[in-house]
């Protein structure tokens, strides 16, 4: 068996599991050639695709990722760990024998630098919190789709893929709930979001015709991940949709008083079960619910008292 071989192997065995279409074409793109556009590029792995499995040893594997350790460090991490679940796949199943030689731990970690030693950690862009009120109110001044989508996600802290592909089975406007499941989430876990009045808002407004909340070109695919990254770039170039969730956590940080589990738990990170069990019971929901609404009462006041940081609501 060559290493490609035990590649596609690897992620036919592995596909029903994965979450989504997006990290299945990942995976297929590290050991495969690739077209963007007019040009073509190679496989990550080209140098060990065609090699018998049996015969990779640590020196091959870090001649494939020093050229790209350097430069692209996070990709380089991903191949890596990928290769090692390619030849740990290939040594369960029999096709090879002895330790990993893509293991990081007491192998690589002796001949390359730790990724994060070799460049700064890449932060998504957040709009200062100060900043949310005016931003909030322009964005809500567009009509179209993505700006609907865009404002949803910002009020729910969620992330892109969690929005776009939200269907109106998960929505209880009755009970003002989203429940995502666990196999559209990043955790595998279920997350229950409480809906706050706007939030109700923007959904009573929608058309509900089809299974998607926020409906691409037709009625049976959702809007595309790009189309709230490019309006944000529209409004404020340099933000990133993902971004808002640190706007939100700084702003629940700074100015609120709210635990910082139940914080963590609104945007959908691991706190621990017994603590996130905790907060998912009874008047734990109603509490997510009140920092959801004091969220989305920030997000609609005007600027001027946006910024008066040095007043302070008695509740």
């Amino acid at each position: 068996m060559t290493f490609k071989a035990c590649a596609d192997a690897y992620i036919k065995a592995n596909r029903p599991s994965w979450k989504n279409d997006k990290h299945i074409g990942q995976w297929e793109a590290t050991f495969n050639e690739t077209k963007r556009g007019k040009r073509l590029f190679p496989a990550a792995t080209a140098s060990i695709n065609g090699l018998p499995v049996a015969a990779i040893d640590t020196g091959l594997v870090h001649k494939l990722l020093e050229p790209i350790w350097y430069s692209t460090p996070e990709t380089a991490s991903r191949v890596r760990g990928r290769v090692e679940r390619v030849l740990a796949w290939a040594t369960v199943a029999g096709y090879r024998s002895g330790d990993n030689p893509a293991r990081w731990t007491g192998n690589l970690k002796e001949l390359l630098p730790s990724p994060t030693k070799v460049a700064a950690v890449e932060h998504h862009n957040a709009l200062p919190y100060s900043d949310i009120p005016a931003f909030m109110s322009e964005l809500r001044a567009k009509e179209s789709v993505s700006a609907r989508a865009l404002e949803f996600t910002i009020l729910c802290a969620a992330r892109t893929g969690e929005a776009i592909g939200a269907k109106w089975g998960e929505i209880d406007l009755e009970g003002k709930l989203w429940t995502v499941p666990p196999e559209r989430m990043k955790a595998g876990k279920e997350h229950r979001v409480p809906l706050s009045a706007r939030a109700i808002a923007i959904l009573t407004a929608l058309p509900c015709d089809g299974d998607y909340v926020f409906m691409g070109a037709t009625r049976d695919r959702p809007l595309s991940n790009m189309a709230m990254l490019e309006l944000v770039r529209g409004m404020h170039n340099g933000l990133t949709v993902h971004g808002f969730r640190s706007t939100f956590r700084d702003w629940a940080a700074e100015q609120t008083a709210y635990p910082h589990e139940m914080c963590e738990i609104a945007l959908a990170h691991a706190v621990g079960n017994k603590v996130e069990a905790a907060y998912r019971r009874g008047d734990m929901m109603e509490k997510r619910r009140r920092l959801m609404a004091d969220w989305a009462k920030y997000c609609a006041q005007e600027q001027a008292s946006a910024t008066r940081t040095n007043v302070r609501a008695i509740r």
